[in-house]
């Protein structure tokens, strides 16, 4: 190993002990000196002993893998004898602090003897997992027991049901692939799942514009009926209602774009810009009604806003359902009507729900769809959902929540259109 890659090398294992022990030490900062078993000074000396281990072993071989997991197995039975001594002290439990030292260690010869963005990026996920620590705690204290099942069931058949899957099409099934089918289901599972655990996490009693950002992950149209709900009850605060459903459609429209990012990047270039402007168009305007409406979303304005939890077997499979049915009808209308039957499959599809035609056309783009065909007609779901859940709004909530979001469609549309008509004559 040239000397000035192991430069490196010892660098980045200080820095990971350095960013480990900082939080552990922040933590900790209010104890006196010399009552903690592992502060910032140990656990950075920490790693750097484990990459000074971690040299050895490269130089040694067979031998030097032996001595450093002598090595690891001592400096872990010492932190031990001391982290035990400081609860015995303090009368309590606990042994992340032994844990992050022994990371430490461990990430500090890693970072010397295999991939260092590997011992980087673990260091990170090790100090936010110790950083997180109240928010973690509060969410397992939000988390009901039907939602950890539905959790466990849905990863369980994932890992036992998608291995078990033919990855290839199925003519019995019109020519569709059962495990890119499941595996899409479950991605479109995880981000919604994600915005639900951040609606757990934020809470209601956060307001309701953070509220809504979240739970835009989960269901814009959802968000959309609960807040159009509460502006007919409470006419005077129509404005921060529909601001609060128009960031929920702008953060649909951000989900869009990573879901056809992660399925098929060469989309971007055809809808990226017209989609990315209609979604900073309605996050202006919702900032414009929020501010005009005289509150700031805070928590006078707090309500609950009730969402399905979306790793729910049957929603999954019900998705799942969906998306099969969406992808065999692209198909058929692809090889009968062409490209405008497609658009007009996606303008049905988009009344109710983006992200089966999302996924079908992202993935049967430069196959079975041509790359405009699918982009025009995840445009078009996209422009017929922000404008029924406009629709839909003014049903629920009446004129006062009906006509602002009107208003914010109208403007995102306009947006859009024009970006996708230069971009038209541009190339």
């Amino acid at each position: 190993m040239e000397t000035v890659e192991l430069f490196q090398r010892f660098s980045l294992a200080v820095a990971i002990g350095l960013l480990i022990g900082v939080e552990r030490g922040w933590q900790e900062r209010l104890d006196p000196e010399g009552g903690r078993s592992a502060g910032l000074r140990t656990l950075a000396l920490s790693g750097l002993l484990g990459g000074t281990w971690g040299a050895l072993a490269s130089a040694g071989g067979a031998a030097g893998l032996v001595a450093l997991s002598l090595a690891f197995i001592v400096f872990s039975l010492v932190l031990a004898v001391f982290r035990y001594r400081e609860t015995e002290a303090e009368g309590t439990f606990g042994a992340t602090t032994l844990v992050a030292g022994m990371l430490a260690f461990a990430l500090g010869a890693y970072a010397v003897l295999g991939n260092q963005n590997v011992a980087a990026a673990a260091g990170v996920v090790a100090t936010a997992l110790l950083a997180l620590k109240r928010m973690l705690h509060d969410w397992l204290r939000r988390l009901s027991w039907l939602e950890l099942r539905s959790a466990l069931v849905l990863l369980a058949m994932t890992f036992l049901l998608l291995p078990v899957l033919p990855n290839r099409e199925v003519s019995q099934l019109g020519g569709l692939n059962p495990y890119e089918i499941w595996l899409l289901t479950i991605l479109i599972a995880a981000i919604s799942f994600a915005g639900y655990v951040a609606v757990k996490i934020v809470g209601s009693e956060r307001g309701i514009v953070l509220t809504a950002l979240a739970a835009g992950l989960v269901s814009s149209t959802a968000v959309t009926v609960t807040l159009a709900r509460l502006a007919k009850q409470h006419p005077e605060r129509a404005r921060l209602m529909a601001g609060g459903a128009l960031i929920a459609g702008a953060t649909m429209i951000a989900r869009v774009l990573a879901v056809v990012a992660v399925v098929e990047a060469a989309l971007l270039a055809q809808l990226g810009l017209p989609i990315a402007a209609a979604g900073v168009v309605l996050m202006a305007f919702a900032v414009y009604l929020i501010r005009s409406d005289g509150g700031d979303g805070g928590d006078d304005n707090a309500t609950p806003i009730a969402l399905r939890n979306p790793f729910e077997l049957s929603t999954v499979l019900q998705f799942g359902a969906l998306l099969a049915v969406i992808m065999l009808a692209t198909r058929l209308v692809g090889a009968f009507a062409g490209d405008s039957g497609l658009v007009a499959l996606a303008a049905v599809s988009g009344i109710a729900d983006v992200d089966a035609i999302t996924l079908s056309m992202a993935r049967q783009a430069g196959g079975p769809v041509s790359i405009p065909a699918a982009a025009l007609a995840i445009l078009v779901a996209v422009a017929v959902n922000t404008v029924s859940k406009a629709l839909l709004a003014w049903i629920t909530g009446g004129r006062a929540a009906g006509k602002p979001m009107l208003v914010g469609a109208a403007l995102a549309l306009a947006a859009g259109g024009a970006v996708a008509v230069a971009l038209a004559y541009a190339f």
